[in-house]
């Protein structure tokens, strides 16, 4: 049986952090987030992959496009949905 690989949470939560960083700056902000929302997107799925990275990853692109949806910390979400789903997929398999 093959290990599947979990992202750390420190860079989840970094990811997120990093995604919040537009408030810093109000108008520069929202210019930002246009740039940052592809990227995010982007390694949102190679992040994670599969069916949690592909419906995350368009999650994550309307949620740092859209103003004042910042705040939400999608990375770490999917951290914690991955880590619950893979184990139940273990305790499924005993």
């Amino acid at each position: 049986m093959e290990k599947k690989y979990t992202p750390s949470l420190w860079l989840c939560i970094l990811m997120d952090l990093i995604g919040c960083a537009s408030y810093a700056v109000p108008v520069l902000g929202d210019v930002s987030d246009l740039i940052w929302a592809p990227i995010s997107a982007i390694i949102f799925y190679r992040m994670f992959g599969g069916s949690i990275g592909t419906f995350g990853s368009a999650f994550n692109f309307l949620e740092e496009l859209f103003p004042g949806t910042d705040f939400i910390p999608t990375f770490t979400v999917a951290w914690v949905v991955k880590r619950i789903w893979a184990g139940r997929r273990t305790v499924a398999m005993k």
